[in-house]
C-alpha cells in the first residue's frame, strides 16, 4: 500500500500549469496574439520558425515540493510522507500543461496606405493535465482500515483529467480606430487522447463484522473516461502512426473560439481582456470507458496476515484478497459516446504607460515615440472541475532601446505568494527571439520551488514603420 502512496505523491510534486503572465500584452512578440485576439499588432506580417515559434513548460504544485519529501535534512523519508500526507487538503491540485508550436503566421490586410485588420493562423500540440489530491485514498493507503473502523472513507477525492490534443486556429484582429481594437480566433480542436474521471461519488467505510472481523462497505458510482488509448486499426493500442493521423485533424474532433479586445482609456491609461478556449470536444471514436456503481459488502478479508502451516505466503495471501475484490466489483465497459469541455480561461489587464525619450535637437520629450515604460496589473482564471484557479500579477514593462525589450513580473497564486519572472525580446534585423522564466527566487534550490516556468520562441518579423 505504501507504494500506491509513494506513486501519489512523487505525481504530486511534478506538475504544470497553463498561466502565461510574462507573454500576455507582450505586443513586440506576435505569439501574444495568443493570448488576446484583441491585443495591440506591430508587424506587418510574420512566420513562426516551425517547432520553434513557442515552446511552453512550466511546473506548479499547490501542495509540496520535491525538496519537502526528498531534502537531505535528516528526517526520516518516511516521517516526512506521513507530515505530507497529513497537511495536504483534498482542494489541493497539480496541474500540467506543455505547447509547442507547430507552425504560425500572420499578416495584415486592408487598404494600402491603411492596414488595420490583421489575419493569424496556425497549429499547435497541447497537454493538460489536473489532479485533486486524493486525501482519503492516500490516507486508506497509507493506515490501512484495521484502525479506521467506523470512519467513513470519501470516494469522490478522485478528480482528474489529462488530454494531448492539436489546435487548428485563424484569428482576425481589427483596429477600429486609435482607441480600440477587438479581435476573434476560431479554433478546431483534434484529440489524441483523453481520459477524465471527474464526478465521483460514493464511500468506503469498515464496521465490526458478524461472518469476520470486519465487513467492509462500499457506497460507489465511480466513472473513467477514455478515448484514443483503443483504437479500431490493426493495432489495438495507441502508436505513433495514430498520434500522427490524430494529429492532423484524424481525432475526435471540436470546435472552439477566442475573443479578446484593447481599449485606451486616454494616452496612457489602457485596458484590455480576454477569454479563450470557450468550446467543446466531442468523443466518438476509439471510446473506452469504465464504471462502478452500486451498493457492495465484504467480509472475507482476514485483517490479520500470517505465515501459516500450511505454507501460505505474503504474495499467496494478497493474490487472494485481489481476486476476491475481482470478483465483488463488478466493472462495465462501454463505448458510450461523451464530451469535454475546454477549460476556458480570462485574461484582463489594466496599464499605465509612461517615459518618452528625449531628442537630442532640443532635450524634449518626442511626440512621436511611444512610452519607454508600462506598469499594470494582470487577472488570470482558468475553468477547473472544482473551482476557478486563479492568479493576480503585477508587472513592468521597459523598453531598453530599439530592437530589446523587456517585462519583470511578480505573481500571487495558488502555488507561490512570491513568484519573480521575467522575459525578453530581442530584433535582430527581422529575427525575432524571446526568452521567458518565473520563480526566480527559487533557483536557488529549484527542488524546493512550487512553480517554475520557461517560455521561447524564434520568429521571423517585417514590422510595422
Amino acid at each position: 500500500m505504501r507504494k500506491i502512496t509513494y506513486l501519489l505523491f512523487l505525481v504530486s510534486c511534478f506538475s504544470l500549469g497553463q498561466n502565461k503572465q510574462i507573454l500576455y500584452g507582450f505586443s513586440e512578440i506576435p505569439q501574444a496574439l495568443i493570448q488576446n485576439p484583441g491585443g495591440q499588432v506591430t508587424n506587418k506580417w510574420y512566420f513562426g520558425i516551425p517547432l520553434l515559434s513557442h515552446i511552453h513548460f512550466n511546473s506548479g504544485s499547490s501542495g509540496i515540493s520535491v525538496y519537502d519529501l526528498f531534502a537531505d535534512n535528516g528526517v526520516n523519508f518516511n516521517t516526512k510522507l506521513e507530515n505530507a500526507i497529513y497537511s495536504m487538503q483534498e482542494n489541493n491540485f497539480v496541474t500540467a500543461n506543455q505547447q509547442i508550436e507547430i507552425f504560425s503566421g500572420g499578416f495584415a490586410i486592408g487598404s494600402i496606405f491603411d492596414k488595420k485588420e490583421y489575419i493569424s493562423f496556425g497549429v499547435y500540440q497541447e497537454f493538460d493535465f489536473i489532479s485533486y489530491y486524493p486525501k482519503d485514498y492516500a490516507i486508506l493507503a497509507y493506515e490501512g482500515n484495521q484502525n479506521n473502523v467506523n470512519r467513513v472513507f470519501d470516494a469522490s477525492h478522485a478528480n482528474l483529467s489529462a488530454e494531448l490534443i492539436s489546435v487548428w486556429h485563424i484569428g482576425y484582429n481589427k483596429q477600429v480606430n486609435n482607441n480600440f481594437s477587438f479581435g476573434v480566433r476560431g479554433k478546431v480542436y483534434s484529440s489524441i487522447l483523453n481520459a477524465n474521471s471527474t464526478n465521483n461519488k460514493g464511500s468506503f467505510v469498515t464496521r465490526i463484522g458478524q461472518n469476520n472481523f470486519y465487513n467492509h462497505i462500499f457506497n460507489l458510482d465511480l466513472e473513467l473516461r477514455t478515448s484514443g488509448y483503443t483504437t479500431s486499426g490493426e493495432e489495438d493500442r495507441f502508436t505513433a502512426n495514430d498520434y500522427k493521423k490524430r494529429l492532423l485533424l484524424g481525432g475526435n474532433l471540436g470546435l472552439g473560439f477566442d475573443i479578446g479586445f484593447t481599449q485606451k482609456i486616454d494616452k496612457q491609461w489602457t485596458v484590455d481582456a480576454s477569454l479563450l478556449d470557450i468550446g467543446f470536444i466531442s468523443h466518438t471514436k476509439d471510446v473506452e470507458n469504465y464504471k462502478i456503481e452500486g451498493n457492495y459488502q465484504f467480509e472475507g478479508v482476514d485483517p490479520l496476515f500470517y505465515e501459516s502451516p500450511e505454507g501460505q505466503t505474503a504474495d499467496d495471501y494478497w493474490s487472494n484478497v485481489e481476486d476476491e475484490f475481482e470478483e465483488l466489483f463488478e466493472v462495465d465497459s462501454t463505448k458510450t459516446k461523451y464530451t469535454t469541455w475546454r477549460p476556458a480561461k480570462l485574461n484582463a489587464s489594466l496599464n499605465y504607460a509612461f517615459g518618452k525619450k528625449k531628442t537630442e535637437a532640443c532635450n524634449c520629450l518626442s511626440d512621436n515615440d511611444e512610452y519607454l515604460n508600462r506598469v499594470g496589473l494582470q487577472l488570470y482564471a482558468i475553468a477547473r472541475p472544482k473551482q476557478p484557479q486563479m492568479a493576480l500579477t503585477a508587472y513592468y514593462y521597459r523598453r531598453l532601446f530599439n530592437g530589446l525589450s523587456a517585462k519583470a513580473t511578480y505573481t500571487v497564486d495558488a502555488f507561490s505568494f512570491k513568484n519573480v519572472g521575467l522575459g525578453v525580446s530581442a530584433h535582430l534585423g527581422n529575427v525575432n527571439l524571446y526568452l521567458m522564466a518565473d520563480n526566480f527566487l527559487e533557483y536557488q534550490n529549484v527542488y524546493n520551488a512550487q512553480s517554475v516556468s520557461l517560455q521561447l520562441g524564434l520568429n521571423y518579423i517585417f514590422n510595422r514603420k
